[in-house]
């Protein structure tokens, strides 16, 4: 057993799996998009390709190895193997080793995760067997002369890495009970070939012999370096060590097995409850036929845990807090300043005003990542999606290169899985259907990113079948979501799909049919501030829209009045600020609340917020209307004044007994007062209820 490391060795390995987790999410992204390349490519696949492949998995193999996570170093030994025989043309690449290939790297992509969140791992066995039966299956197996005795003994020390078996849970109970009993462990290994074969020695009869002999607790195949395949068998016996001498089929070797913990080697503080490194490694030498890792990451480069950076961002927001409260002191102080001095104070001010701006754009800017990292995680989703429903789909990506906050990523990795689920499971048709419409046979789906001021835009299109309106209509009825009279305009229909538990389906299955995927999107999006648009026309596709903000930290607003009450309008929201003219003002059906103002050549609606939130508002001046939304969305909401615009630091209100509908935060002013931030989105769709 290991020895318990102290508490500085702990921290010490946990900054070490941090760094253990970036790097492996990093070479799983490459390895997604790879495998999604051999896909076009097979069966001739690129050789830089193969070789780049080949070292993320040796990669991961060695860090997975260092960290023991021993799930994750067998799965990639055995992914590894079949790319080095498809580098040295020993194999082609087929689609049954490419399925394998892919279901593999997405299993050891949920290992690393459930090492990081601390649940049981997976079972990999069944996975290991798959990926070696594939390799064997494309591995030429000449008929070779009978080995000797020592020749497979040989053979035999290769196919027994220094790593340990890779043992169920409850395979290592079963093995640490038995030795506890006073039982010995055997690993056995069996090379089959064609002149064994025609002897009938075979593995059923091996693993029948071992059954024999004792408990059987473990088999599996393995490829070993020659290109040939062996089984390998872990067997517990109260049985001395002549007992695999006498009587033993031809092929099969068998030596002393012990478990890691029971080894003598010297114990590893640092490491808790892990197998010691390979010998090789140990030792500082590289495995043979191991190509060099590469350092992904330049040394000018530093990795920041996320927190780090909200810590910043947050300081960032006191000190925009704090030069408010400057700037307001400064304007009482005028009067008394002589000009000369006054000029010099307002330039110092100035010149801190620009400054802290550079220091929280600077900020934003080591926040901001690439969206095609989100993107990236979209290909193989497509990829089984298309599999599993038999169609074809290519899916298309634009804007990559777009950044964004990594928190607004990450917070959008669900909403965007469920979208493009949606384009592939209800609009795009079968390449059937759609070659009946005229269309091409391969659907296409596509993700686009680009800015609009300080808002990114993100759209996940298709050219499928479209929404099916009244279909929709007919299902919301039948579920009491929709009225009976009730008509879908764009907007409506979005609310619809939007709703908790609706779907078209009435069964589920492995893609969709629900009803949570669309409420999941909705709800995101609104948390973060941003809108969702959709646009849909039969026979063409459909298009939904996705606005978030850049950040949700500081941000531009509008300081707005209704009578003595204060609040904030994020910028990005407002389209247009217009005054109200009374006689532009029209009642509808005689309700006060349903008011709709003349512009544009149409008719606005707009929300009174003083009557919204029960305001007192002056009536001794014309009020103004900040427009927000865009088309049939689109509503005026009815203010006092527009006061200024500035930067505000935005603070959510997580306590449910100071929530309200239509506030999303709140923020300080330089005076020291708290203003309100108004939620753009809940007071449009108030209004659309109204």
């Amino acid at each position: 057993m290991f020895n318990t490391p102290s508490e500085p060795d702990v921290n010490f390995f946990a900054e070490f799996l941090d760094d253990y987790f970036a790097e492996c999410d990093e070479h799983l992204l490459a390895v997604r998009q790879g495998l999604l390349t051999l896909e076009i490519q097979e069966p001739q696949a690129d050789r830089a390709l193969l070789d780049d492949l080949f070292r993320r998995f040796h990669s991961i193999k060695g860090l997975s190895g260092m960290v023991g996570v021993r799930e994750a170093e067998q799965l990639a030994h055995q992914m590894e193997s079949h790319l080095r025989a498809l580098r040295k043309e020993e194999v082609h690449l087929t689609h049954a080793a490419l399925d394998a290939l892919t279901d593999g790297a997405r299993l050891l992509e949920q290992v690393i995760i459930v090492r990081r969140t601390g649940g049981p791992p997976p079972a990999i066995a069944d996975m290991i067997t798959k990926l070696a039966a594939a390799l064997a299956q494309d591995l030429p197996q000449p008929a070779r002369p009978a080995r000797s005795a020592s020749a497979d003994a040989a053979l035999a020390d290769e196919s027994l890495p220094s790593i340990p078996l890779a043992l169920a849970p409850e395979t290592s109970s079963q093995l640490t009970a038995a030795l506890a009993a006073g039982q010995k462990a055997w690993r056995c290994v069996f090379i089959p070939t064609p002149a064994r074969a025609e002897q009938g020695v075979n593995v059923n009869g091996v693993r029948a012999y071992l059954q024999g002999q004792g408990d059987l607790l473990h088999a599996a195949p393995r490829v070993h370096g020659q290109g040939g395949i062996a089984f390998e068998f872990l067997v517990v016996s109260a049985a001395d060590k002549n007992a695999f001498t006498d009587q033993v089929p031809d092929g099969l070797i068998c030596t002393p097995y012990e478990p890691p913990e029971r080894r003598a080697e010297p114990p590893i503080a640092a490491i808790p409850d892990t197998a010691p490194p390979p010998p090789a490694l140990a030792a500082g030498v590289a495995p043979a036929e191991s190509l060099p890792a590469p350092t992904l990451t330049p040394s000018n480069i530093v990795r920041v845990d996320l927190g780090r950076l909200d810590d910043l961002m947050r300081m960032a927001g006191k000190l925009v807090i704090g030069r408010a409260r400057l700037e307001d002191r400064l304007e009482k102080l005028e009067a008394a300043v002589p000009a000369a001095d006054w000029r010099a104070v307002q330039e110092v001010n100035l010149a801190m005003a620009h400054q802290l701006r550079d220091l929280r754009e600077g900020i934003m800017r080591v926040r901001m990542v690439p969206i095609g990292e989100l993107f990236a995680r979209m290909q193989l989703a497509v990829y089984d999606l298309a599999r599993a429903s038999g169609k074809q789909v290519r899916l298309e990506l634009h804007g990559q290169d777009t950044e964004i906050d990594k928190f607004v990523i990450e917070r959008m990795m669900d909403p965007l899985l469920h979208l493009v689920r949606n384009a592939v499971s209800h609009g795009l048709e079968d390449a059937a259907a759609r070659v009946d419409a005229g269309k091409p046979a391969v659907g296409v789906v596509a993700l686009r990113a680009s800015t609009a001021g300080d808002a990114v835009v993100i759209e996940v299109a298709d050219d499928g079948c479209g929404v099916d309106v009244e279909k929709v209509a007919t299902r919301g009825r039948a579920l009491g979501l929709l009225a009976e009279e009730a008509s879908l305009d764009p907007a409506s229909l979005l609310e619809l799909l939007c709703a908790l538990g609706f779907s078209t389906r009435d069964e589920a299955d492995l893609t969709s049919g629900r009803g949570v995927g669309m409420t999941v999107v909705k709800n995101t999006v609104q948390e973060l501030g941003g809108s969702l648009t959709l646009d849909t026309k039969p026979g063409r596709g459909t298009r939904f829209t996705i606005q978030l903000p850049l950040t949700l930290a500081i941000a531009d607003a509008l300081i707005v009045s209704v009578g003595a009450q204060r609040f904030a309008v994020p910028l990005l929201a407002v389209r247009e600020v217009i005054e109200v003219q009374l006689d532009a003002v029209r009642t509808l059906d005689g309700q006060a609340h349903n008011e709709v103002l003349l512009h544009r050549g149409g008719a606005l609606p707009i929300l009174r917020l003083a009557r919204f939130f029960g305001l007192p508002a002056p009536t001794d001046h014309a009020p103004v209307a900040l427009v927000v939304g865009a088309g049939l969305t689109a509503i005026g909401i009815v203010v006092d004044r527009v006061l200024e615009q500035r930067e505000i630091v935005i603070r959510s209100l997580a306590d449910p007994f100071v929530q309200s509908p239509g506030l999303a935060g709140a923020t300080e002013l330089g005076d020291g007062r708290v203003v309100l931030i108004l939620d753009v989105g809940a007071l449009t769709k108030a209004k659309r209820r109204m």
